[in-house]
């Protein structure tokens, strides 16, 4: 054992300057999305699962750096690599609209101007159109907003799903933030 200590120290000193950068820069970063949620006052569940897409950057940036230390040999790596990321590939490609609202759920985040309690209009013909023939009047308070959608509640109390990516792509029209109706004292009936 003292002879595997002796041969690999150089490897083995980096593999802990590693590991110790990079717990430092996911603790940073992890700080850095509290702060910005509670600048935003976003919701504990939202933080946690961008905090949790944070981890699994690093923990790719991580491996990929180990890789290169220990000196894995290229040629095998990289027919590894050609075929996880052929079959990751046909994978995103088949469910590119997962991808899409994932990576529009972390855009929400942190520029998104709406909050949980806010009542909005989404100006999507499809949603005015079913709202105009049910006589409802089209406008929505956010219940939640998660990985891959909105949930979105009416005026008959019905739950509605959005996903994150129209959010981006369709018009969003702010009626009462959630200041405004606590002031009024409606955020208790909008959020039951």
């Amino acid at each position: 054992m003292e002879k595997f200590f002796i041969t690999y120290q150089n490897e083995l000193f980096w593999t802990l300057g590693t590991f110790l950068v990079l717990w430092v820069l996911r603790f940073i970063g992890n700080k850095t999305v509290r702060r910005i949620g509670r600048i935003s006052n976003i919701v504990e569940a939202r933080i946690l699962l961008i905090s949790k897409y944070i981890s699994i950057i690093y923990a790719f940036l991580g491996i990929g750096t180990l890789t290169l230390i220990w000196g894995v040999n290229f040629r095998e790596l990289g027919l590894l690599f050609s075929s996880v990321f052929a079959v990751l590939g046909i994978a995103l490609f088949a469910s590119w609209s997962i991808l899409s609202n994932v990576t529009s759920g972390v855009i929400l985040f942190f520029f998104f101007p709406f909050k949980i309690g806010d009542r909005i209009k989404i100006m999507d013909k499809e949603i005015v159109d079913d709202v105009d023939k049910n006589n409802g009047s089209g406008i929505f308070v956010i219940v939640n907003i998660s990985a891959f959608h909105v949930h979105l509640k009416n005026s008959k109390n019905e739950l509605m799903t959005y996903p994150n990516n129209m959010m981006l792509q369709k018009g969003v029209v702010l009626k009462n933030n959630r200041k405004e109706l606590k002031d009024n004292n409606e955020i208790k009936e909008v959020v039951k």
